[in-house]
């Protein structure tokens, strides 16, 4: 099966490492023209928290292709600190790159994803949307998450009658460049993360890439509004 997304025009943010590099090959591999989006070493670079850059991108993208049919909203930016010596500006600057990240860029492709007449936008949140993570400092970031999946809750709702789905995937502990840092740092994390896993071993980003190309693909025609866990069975406990 290499034609799950053949002839679907899909935009990926974070496309550079990590989660949104792991969706980028996958739905380059099922068929689908992909552009990648990172500040750097992606198809197109741009600050997404640039409002007139990304309507700019966006824009270009559409014209281009005529619609836009999938948005992958990958990219994000977290600080992780404690209430007590997370700084104001650390807590703005973490809930603009986990929330303002996603609303500008899906605001400057409405247009063409209403002009694809069966687009699909997949956001992530992650279990810190609705559980609080033992030892991590995660305020923030369990904030900016809470709000993604509501996000992608209401633009389910708006999105119905353009034929717009809108769906969340929320990760588990994924092996990529940032979060293998963590491990180096701290040799009892893993542990830790496994001690919370029915399956016994750490996700991959093509783990989260497969969920995302069903989103995207017609076979999930009729799942919005839905936020998929992908964290061997660690919330489901």
């Amino acid at each position: 099966m290499a034609d799950r997304l053949r002839g679907k025009v899909a935009v990926v943010t974070g496309a550079a490492n990590g989660i949104g590099l792991g969706c980028a090959r996958l739905f380059a591999a099922e068929g689908a023209t992909v552009i990648g989006v990172d500040r750097s070493g992606a198809d197109e670079s741009c600050d997404l928290l640039d409002e007139q850059a990304t309507v700019a991108l966006l824009n270009r993208v559409g014209e281009a292709h005529g619609r836009i049919d999938i948005l992958v909203n990958a990219a994000a930016f977290a600080i992780f600190d404690w209430i007590e010596s997370l700084s104001y500006a650390d807590w703005k600057a973490t809930l603009s790159g986990e929330l303002d990240i996603v609303f500008l860029a899906t605001r400057a492709a409405w247009p063409w994803l209403k002009a694809s007449g069966h687009a699909s936008i997949i956001n992530f949140a992650s279990a810190n949307a609705r559980h609080a993570l033992e030892g991590s400092p995660a305020l923030a970031h369990c904030a900016g998450k809470g709000g993604v999946l509501a996000m992608t809750r209401q633009l389910a709702m708006e999105g119905a009658r353009h034929n717009i789905r809108a769906n969340s995937i929320a990760p588990g502990f994924i092996r990529t460049a940032a979060t293998l840092r963590h491990l180096a740092a701290d040799p009892a994390f893993e542990a830790k993360v496994l001690s919370k896993n029915m399956l016994q071993r750490l996700g991959e980003p093509d783990d989260i890439g497969w969920c995302a190309v069903w989103l995207a693909s017609d076979e999930a025609r009729y799942v919005t509004g839905a936020d998929v866990p992908v964290d061997a069975g660690a919330t489901a406990w």
